[in-house]
């Protein structure tokens, strides 16, 4: 487990690395780059690279952090992916289970086998679930989500590469936004993110921007640093209450 920058969640935990693209937002995956330059410095955990590897060693990592944290749960993979066995996934839920002083984010590309998965398996009291939607054609996964009873219900729309239009947010409890960092960032306009803001408005969901990204508000391109996360002149980073909210 590790402290991240990563302004929506305070940890990291990786018992799963590597990851296959599966939409357009996995073009410029930034877990594959860091991967990469993980497995160039000769870092034991990805001599695989970005394959997908289990890592039975540190399952039982979370257990030894006594303070509360939330956690977002294999950010350089996709705890879901069809090459990660149910078994396997059943063993990160068990440390979830036995670890009820922290929260746990579970976010996915691959809603299908998320549902499939929790079909038959009770989604732990302390397990937020969302998905990944970053172009119209993954708004789909907005549908899969609502139909697992989860305590809450997020979406990541980072990195957002078009514009969604209308979403259907019910039963959503927490929407993310952001740009696509990096030299290959693809461009978000704050009309994209305004336009998601009022619809989260709407059905009481909290609005997240987490940043611009590789472009800046005025459509310059420079640092995300330089960019900033101001939308429309100010911070707007809500988060959901930590109620459970079977809706």
């Amino acid at each position: 487990m590790r402290t991240t920058k990563i302004e929506w969640t305070d940890k990291t935990w990786n018992p799963i690395t590597g990851c296959t693209k599966i939409s357009a937002g996995c073009l410029n995956c930034y877990a594959e780059c860091m991967a990469r330059r993980l497995q160039a410095m000769g870092q034991s955990k990805y001599k695989n690279g970005f394959s997908v590897t289990l890592h039975e060693s540190v399952l039982d990592e979370p257990k030894r952090w006594r303070a509360p944290h939330t956690i977002f749960v294999c950010s350089m993979s996709d705890l879901f992916h069809s090459a990660v066995p149910f078994a396997f996934i059943d063993r990160v839920m068990a440390t979830i289970t036995a670890t009820p002083q922290h929260h746990y984010q579970l976010l996915t590309k691959r809603a299908d086998r998320m549902a499939e998965y929790f079909a038959a398996h009770a989604v732990p009291s302390n397990a937020w679930v969302g998905v990944t939607v970053e172009a119209q054609a993954t708004k789909s996964r907005i549908g899969i989500l609502r139909g697992i009873p989860a305590p809450i219900r997020f979406l990541s729309c980072e990195p957002l590469i078009e514009d969604l239009g209308e979403l259907d947010l019910s039963g959503i409890d927490w929407v993310i936004v952001g740009g696509e960092s990096g030299k290959s960032g693809r461009l978000m306009k704050g009309e994209w993110a305004l336009s998601i803001e009022r619809q989260a408005n709407q059905h009481g969901s909290a609005f997240f921007f987490k940043q611009w990204g590789a472009w800046g508000a005025d459509g310059v391109k420079r640092s995300k640093h330089s960019n900033g996360k101001l939308l429309g002149g100010r911070v707007r980073q809500a988060t959901p209450q930590r109620a459970t909210l079977f809706n």
